[in-house]
């Protein structure tokens, strides 16, 4: 083999030599110290990348060490994240609230009535208004995206919110 070809492992034949002769050692090697649960097939091949990404800086001699080195920070880093997800898990969500449940009926009831004055409303009127009040969107822009005038949108605001304070008991 030329000298060149020594220097680093970019070449396919030197990479597939190498692969041939480490990837079933490096398999067993993280089978055996992390076990099957996370993953040493893919952390192997996963290796083999980074020493493609890597051909020019290593060397035939060095690919070993840096095999062995890259999937075991690698099985490492796993097992890090690993821990952070069971911490998460453990954390359970409350699955109770501190309102009574006439407030959560109150809640619901009061929900149904405005989308029902909602429906009421012209279909101008109720675009603006929820454009308004619930995207926060400024008159001026309403008008630019509707393409009327700024007027326009005013009024159409001024009138929905009229008539849902007539409608609904409580809205302010």
């Amino acid at each position: 083999m030329p000298e060149k070809l020594r220097e680093n492992v970019c070449d396919d034949t030197v990479f597939s030599v190498i692969y041939k002769e480490y990837s079933n050692d490096l398999f067993k090697y993280l089978y055996y110290k992390f076990g099957e649960a996370l993953g040493p097939n893919d952390k192997m091949q996963d290796a083999f990348m980074k020493l493609l990404d890597k051909c020019k800086d290593v060397t035939p001699a060095k690919a070993k060490s840096f095999l062995f080195t890259v999937a075991n920070n690698m099985m490492l880093n796993e097992i890090k994240h690993q821990k952070v997800v069971l911490r998460y898990k453990e954390v359970k969500p409350k699955e109770y609230t501190n309102e009574s449940p006439e407030f959560i009926l109150e809640q619901e009831q009061f929900l149904k009535q405005y989308q029902e004055a909602l429906s009421l409303l012209t279909e101008d009127q109720r675009v603006a208004f929820l454009l308004n009040k619930v995207e926060g969107k400024k008159q001026a822009e309403i008008a630019e995206m509707l393409g009327t005038t700024r007027k326009a949108i005013e009024n159409r605001i001024y009138v929905a919110y009229n008539k849902l304070k007539n409608t609904l008991d409580g809205f302010k």
